[in-house]
């Protein structure tokens, strides 16, 4: 019956039981005190003892069982009455004592007298003392006592019941109340000096204390401060148990406001409405708003999570409503199609795939350190992978009346419903053949990774053309036409072009190159960070590669000392029908490494039509910084 201490005394022989009282607290805790003799050279009295179970310390709480000599249970009475009562849940056991729910039990014994409570029901007054004896009635004898006996212990359930009732009442008011905050209120925490404000769900946490404790390390929880949970722990199954979410619990400092509403648009500003974005991402520009996930976390996952998904915006974020949205095809002979968000998810048959888009100027920060070039300074994250949900373009070309080919070089174009100050709204084309191919898989898509697309992604359809780079994936699509030329649009005659080292901004002629439609070879390493000291024996080095055109990625060859020696990754991904590769694949090396070490990490993906990253930038260098694809260089020290 757990280990009680050295005021136990004699359980079944020997001293007298004087009188035993249970008392209900107001909080409905239960307090045991009473005092016995003990038996000669048997130590103190129950009441007395410091480990005995009924301990009287003040706001001591029994749960029994609980190990250590606290939590024993009172000792039992003889037979013929077990009467028992559940003494205590969880909650009160937070008081002293952790363990199961008790059962205190009363037994009758041989001159042995127990004093209960007065029940404080009505009908039960008068029974609140009984002398419990075997044998004939009266004392000594325990015939005519038992039906008091039971009733004393019915008024004594009758209690307890009810004090449980006013426990859960009171603790229900008592219930603390947390204040209310905004997302932009959050956002302000972001560092441990400011502390460290996340939220999951509605409820606001901070998690200073926590983030020297955190297992995955400091600088992947700091990596949602100021923001929401949900797309990194989506990232890490672990994070879904239910004792992960009672730990953060312990952190709760409030609540999200309810009634929170976006700030009133600047009409002065026409990036005012853009939609609100996580922290975590990391921005290369705000207006318009371009940014990249953290790399660390760009082969944590195959999918990645609709908030970290790369963004790129070229002009402000349209406000769409659903029921009001109209996509318009325009047809041969001058016919226009005219559908609803609702007809193209009714009228043509939902397809899905799982594809990469990358933009065109990722990695362009590393182009940057040769000569510079103009655009945002990418790092290895402008890409990211999504399983996307739509009508085919193919159907939907073939309902409004364009054959499955034509004569001579025709191309579909797209605008979108963003629009410069001007009025021009961003545009791009994809050829014919691409558009019309059932291999292609071009999309009309309207869901990203199983849910309605984020507006930051092209709410409510955007194109999607797998293998093909993400500049011609128009967002917010508002028209679909087919021409003999490319689209007229900026992005698609004077943006998106490479060019040779040799060319400079004095002699660029941007109508002597071809836009970019598939993309070459690509890799990357995103563990570990470039500068890392990393520990000495096993290093695992993680990464990405992607291939355009639907080509498969069949190597990837990572080096250590700077590109002198080579080992081959295990690749990890879904298998592709030949020629429709469009994911990326993700790959990861384990190697050991010795300590006090310099390493030079590289690494280079190969094709399933055999091409190769260049080794290095400067051959491949051009203006805009597009299409930097070189063997990928991380410099790291191992420790010791």
């Amino acid at each position: 019956m757990g280990g009680g201490g050295k005021g136990e005394g004699n359980r079944d022989g020997g001293g007298s039981w004087s009188r035993v009282r249970i008392r209900l607290r107001p909080d409905n805790a239960y307090r045991y005190g009473g005092r016995r003799r003990a038996p000669p050279g048997k130590g103190r009295a129950w009441g007395n003892s410091a480990r005995g179970p009924f301990n009287a310390r003040p706001q001591c709480r029994w749960g029994g069982g609980g190990g250590g000599g606290r939590g024993v249970a009172p000792p039992s009475l003889s037979p013929p009455l077990r009467p028992s009562v559940k003494a205590f849940g969880p909650a009160q056991r937070r008081g002293c004592h952790a363990g199961p729910a008790a059962m205190l039990l009363l037994r009758a014994v041989p001159r042995r007298r127990v004093r209960l409570p007065p029940p404080p029901l009505s009908q039960h007054r008068g029974s609140s003392r009984t002398d419990i004896a075997p044998g004939g009635p009266g004392p000594g004898g325990g015939g005519g006592r038992v039906v008091p006996v039971l009733a004393a212990l019915l008024g004594l359930g009758a209690a307890l019941s009810y004090g449980e009732r006013r426990r859960r009442a009171a603790h229900a008011a008592a219930a603390p109340s947390y204040p209310r905050y905004t997302r932009e209120e959050v956002g302000r925490h972001r560092s441990p000096e400011e502390r460290v404000w996340v939220t999951h769900g509605t409820d606001v946490f901070d998690v200073t204390d926590f983030v020297e404790l955190h297992p995955g390390g400091p600088d992947k929880i700091l990596l949602a401060a100021g923001g929401a949970l949900e797309p990194f722990w989506a990232l890490y199954a672990v994070h879904g148990e239910p004792h992960v979410l009672e730990l953060l619990q312990q952190y709760k400092v409030g609540e999200l406001s309810p009634d929170e509403a976006p700030a009133a648009p600047d009409a002065q500003d026409p990036f005012a409405g853009d939609p609100p974005r996580h922290p975590g991402l990391r921005v290369n520009s705000q207006k318009p708003f371009n940014a990249e996930p953290p790399a660390e976390l760009l082969a944590e996952r195959f999918l990645t999570p609709n908030e970290l998904f790369f963004t790129r915006n070229h002009l402000p974020v349209p406000a769409v409503e659903p029921s009001s949205y109209r996509l318009r095809v325009d047809g041969p002979g001058g016919r226009t199609l005219s559908l609803s968000l609702a007809e193209l998810r009714s009228r043509f048959p939902k397809h899905e795939v799982t594809a990469t888009l990358q933009c065109a100027g990722n990695r362009r920060s590393e182009m940057s350190r040769v000569r510079p070039v103009k655009g945002l300074p990418w790092d290895i994250g402008a890409i990211s992978t999504a399983r996307w949900g739509g009508a085919r373009l193919r159907d939907v070309l073939l309902h409004a009346g364009f054959p499955e080919e034509l004569q001579g070089e025709w191309h579909v174009c797209f605008e979108g419903l963003d629009a410069d100050p001007g009025g021009a709204p961003y545009g791009a084309s994809i050829p014919y053949g691409r558009a019309l191919s059932p291999a292609a898989d071009v999309l009309l898509a309207y869901e990203m990774n199983g849910t309605e697309l984020p507006r930051d992604h092209g709410f409510p359809v955007r194109v999607v053309v797998p293998g093909v780079v993400g500049a011609r994936s128009v967002k917010w699509l508002r028209r679909v036409a087919v021409s003999p030329d490319e689209s007229p649009s900026h992005w698609q005659q004077n943006d998106y072009k490479g060019f040779s080292p040799c060319v400079d901004w004095d002699t660029v002629d941007y109508r002597t190159a071809p836009a970019i439609q598939e993309l070459p070879v690509q890799s990357a390493v995103t563990q570990p960070r470039p500068g890392a000291a990393v520990p000495p024996g096993e290093l695992t080095v993680k990464g990405y590669a992607w291939s355009g055109g639907g080509r498969e990625v069949v190597r990837v060859d990572v080096s250590l000392d700077g590109g002198r020696t080579w080992k081959v990754a295990r690749l990890m991904g879904d298998k592709a029908p030949p020629g429709r590769a469009w994911a990326w694949a993700l790959w990861e090396l384990t190697v050991p490494v010795e300590a006090g070490t310099e390493l030079e990490i590289v690494c280079k993906a190969v094709d399933s039509s055999y091409n190769v990253q260049p080794d290095s930038v400067a051959p491949i260098w051009n203006l805009r910084g597009v299409l930097s694809t070189a063997w990928h260089r991380v410099r790291v020290s191992v420790q010791g």
